[in-house]
């Protein structure tokens, strides 16, 4: 992948010189040196994503690949090391990916993430020649997130820094320029971090060397940190809203994991159906307050309650035994044969009413792309689904409440909840189904992500879950209700509603938009740059004889 002739070629400047005697020059084999550092600088990302607590691996992990990447002589190293460390990020944090469908899908997708880490070294090569290129570094980082989130397919945003960062200092600035904000502040952290490494050892070789430019790095990272923490005390606490609700999040779990947890006729909505009678019962007695909305997860009914009625009447007596409208999730099957992923609320007079269809439908998995195509690399290709997106804007009203829905996928998605907010959803809902993905780290990267969503919106936010972890979140990002894995629960808040909107609500997608056409205006100028100073060289050179 790097040739060793490449790696012996000149560097560009004194920060690549000082990167690399960092990085190899205590050993024959720099090549190899760099390439064990570059996985684990993907390794110290994977560590940073929950359930793991150790957010500040991140930023770590981020200023170790910019000491890799600086230390390569050429485009095809930046790339070369920013795609291993890719592979050292998502290999590790996507193998729920192919639980039950094999490695194939998971080392395939792992790899195409692991591209635009690559892509990420590369503009880290070009970048790297500007003044001030931790800045251009981070929003570098910035732009090759956007890129993945949106290309191709529709992209796929899983693993974004901010995503690791719900338990971290960087979170509160979600509700200032949402997730990408979150994913800037912590390249640049890091970026900077490994600018003042390169700093501390330029000075150590050359008394005349950039203390004022190590000092800015070193301050831009105090700054970071000081910035996340004080902007926490912006944001609105649990209980505060223009008025409250009292929600309930249902988790009834499934009789087996894997693509077959329906396998058994109508056995996930009667497991619904139980432990929301089970609510209703617990009401009465007093041990909870009566719900105004209960929410179920995505699948909840495991058969189509408009063409079986006898599904239709047992949601109908549910919501009647527990006095309130129910938020289901059920497959429905269209006229054509495709089916919808849909959320609708039901009520005990009326049956269904408003519906969510999920929008961003997920690709290899409820449809598939170049079906043909696919099919010639694995028979699981034929399971997978026939979805259509559905359309609308991601409201759905009930109890007298605009309520957003981001269905399970959804949530990865910047775009999921902004037609809902502008819509004035005042409450978030998440419905997902992890049955599918069994005891894996996935329910949790989501529940982040979940979190992450709250803060940005400034909004509640109910997860729930088929067999976990479902969740009730505060506006702030803290957990105030969270059930285990694989247990009927039911969780019951009382939830405040709120009708203002942050900034990253207002922004929407020009704050990312802004880092991508940036980043774009960099690689322009250093290319430009570039090519007048090799002419200004050549003009000047002495002729030979």
């Amino acid at each position: 992948m790097i040739s060793a002739r490449a790696e012996q070629e000149p560097v560009v400047n004194q920060g690549d010189s000082a990167a690399i005697r960092w990085t190899g020059g205590l050993t024959r084999y720099p090549v190899v040196v760099r390439s064990v550092a570059a996985v684990f600088a993907g390794v110290l990302l994977f560590g940073s994503f929950p359930p793991r607590p150790w957010w500040f691996l991140a930023p770590a992990g981020i200023a170790l690949l910019t000491l890799i990447v600086r230390s390569g002589t050429g485009l095809r190293s930046g790339f070369g090391y920013g795609f291993l460390a890719g592979l050292g990020f998502f290999l590790p944090l996507l193998p729920w990916t192919g639980i039950y469908v094999g490695p194939l899908p998971w080392l395939a997708l792992s790899t195409a993430c692991a591209v635009y880490l690559g892509l990420f070294g590369v503009l880290g090569r070009i970048l790297g020649r500007l003044p001030g290129w931790p800045l251009w570094l981070a929003l570098a980082w910035t732009a090759a997130e956007w890129g993945r989130s949106s290309f191709p397919f529709g992209g796929f945003p899983w693993g974004r820094l901010a995503f690791g960062q719900a338990d971290g200092w960087f979170l509160p600035l979600a509700a200032y320029g949402g997730a990408p904000l979150v994913s800037f502040a912590v390249a640049l952290s890091g970026t900077c971090g490994a600018a003042v490494v390169l700093g501390l050892l330029r000075e150590s070789g050359s008394p005349r060397g950039g203390r004022v430019a190590t000092a800015a790095a070193a301050s831009t990272c105090v700054l970071l940190a000081a910035a996340g923490l004080g902007l926490g005390a912006t944001l609105p606490g649990p209980m505060e809203g223009d008025r409250t609700i009292t929600v309930a999040a249902i988790q009834g779990s499934v009789p087996r994991l894997g693509l077959d947890f329906n396998a058994q006729r109508r056995a996930v909505l009667d497991n619904h159906v139980r432990r929301t009678e089970q609510l209703a019962d617990d009401v009465t007695s007093g041990l909870f307050p009566a719900p105004d909305v209960v929410v179920w997860p995505e699948n909840s009914s495991d058969i189509d309650p408009l063409r079986n009625p006898d599904a239709a009447a047992l949601i109908s007596a549910t919501a009647r035994r527990i006095s309130a409208p129910i938020l289901v999730g059920a497959v429905l099957v269209n006229g054509d044969g495709t089916t919808t992923n849909s959320v609708m609320v039901w009520t005990a007079e009326s049956g269904p009413g408003d519906r969510h269809d999920k929008k961003i439908v997920q690709p290899f998995g409820e449809y598939l792309p170049m079906r043909g195509f696919f099919r010639l690399f694995s028979d699981y290709a034929d399971r997978a689904g026939y979805f259509v997106p559905g359309h609308g804007d991601g409201t759905i009203r009930a109890a007298g409440t605009e309520i957003g829905v981001a269905t399970c996928y959804e949530v990865a998605f910047d775009r999921a909840f902004r037609d809902s907010l502008h819509s004035d959803a005042q409450l978030l809902a998440v419905p997902t189904n992890n049955a599918t993905f069994g005891e894996s780290e996935m329910t949790y990267q989501q529940l982040a992500m979940s979190r992450v969503r709250a803060v940005e919106h400034g909004r509640s936010l109910v997860v729930a879950a088929t067999s976990g972890v479902s969740a009730i979140i505060a506006a702030d990002g803290s957990v105030r209700q969270e059930s285990a894995l694989f247990v009927p629960e039911a969780l019951v808040a009382e939830v405040p509603l709120r009708g203002s909107h942050t900034p990253a609500t207002v922004l929407g997608p020009w704050p990312e938009l802004v880092a991508v056409f940036v980043t774009v205006a960099g690689v322009v100028i250093s290319i430009v740059g570039r090519r007048v100073r090799r002419r200004a060289e050549t003009a000047t050179a002495p002729a030979r004889d």
